[in-house]
């Protein structure tokens, strides 16, 4: 039996049959759908893993990259009703800046009456500061988000060095870490979800006190795992994790 790719503008992954809930990845900042290409294999059948692909990077080069969160979280959302079919029920996992923007995603489903929104999982980032908590950030430069990277991924950063790759890929990730810097939604939106929160032990800008910080935008209560590792963490532990995952979803 041929079993179709969910392939469309914003999203990539691969139906899965008889699957009862769908899980909608975000990556991390510079990061695109490829992050997740082998969950769907990993997964059990009871899920089938969906992917969201930014604008400006891979497939999507030429696309504009957002400049706002909030532009941002409003295209996938309006890309979810159009783009992706609502006959299953939907659970959000996202990463670093994937847990900010799937958390804004997860606000605005809330109010679709077409979605059955029943979880959000975060990963390695804290929960949205508001603007009394934390004034917005200039934008960084080139070098500060190169540094910041290196600090997050020592091994994946020697992408960022090779002359020939570097104009392709700095688009992306410049207009990522831009984004963040200006992001402070102006409340906390307490969602009727139950959110689950994951992070390493090692992780240099994310601590458990940081990601204990997600209980106060939920009414149905937190579950934390720690894994062992840095911010990317999943990388090594990408069945332990989605294992896990999979025990709150199912």
């Amino acid at each position: 039996m041929n079993i179709p790719d969910i392939r469309t503008l914003w999203f990539r992954g691969m139906s899965a049959p008889g699957a009862r809930i769908r899980l909608l990845c975000f990556p991390h900042a510079g990061g695109a759908a490829v992050a997740f290409h082998d969950w769907a294999a990993l997964a059990p059948p009871e899920i089938e893993v969906v992917a969201v692909q930014y604008p400006g990077r891979q497939d999507r080069l030429y696309d504009p990259c957002a400049s706002t969160m909030e532009e941002l979280a409003d295209t996938i959302t309006t890309a979810l009703r159009h783009e992706l079919t609502g006959d299953l029920p939907l659970a959000l996992f996202g990463h670093s800046m994937g847990s900010s923007v799937a958390y804004e995603v997860a606000r605005r489903l809330e109010d679709d009456p077409g979605r059955t929104l029943t979880h959000l999982v975060v990963s390695g980032r804290h929960r949205p500061r508001v603007p009394q908590e934390e004034a917005p950030g200039p934008v960084p430069t080139d070098t500060e988000v190169l540094d910041r990277v290196r600090l997050l991924d020592p091994e994946g950063a020697g992408l960022y060095d090779h002359p020939e790759l570097r104009p392709v890929i700095m688009p992306a990730l410049r207009a990522d870490f831009g984004l963040l810097a200006k992001y402070r939604p102006a409340h906390l939106h307490r969602l009727e979800v139950p959110v689950t929160v994951c992070g390493g032990d090692r992780d240099p800008v994310c601590t458990v006190e940081d990601l204990k910080s997600w209980s106060d935008v939920t009414t149905r209560g937190l579950d934390l795992r720690v894994f062992e590792g840095g911010h990317f963490y999943l990388q090594q532990r990408k069945e332990e994790l989605l294992a896990f995952v999979a025990s709150q979803l199912t």
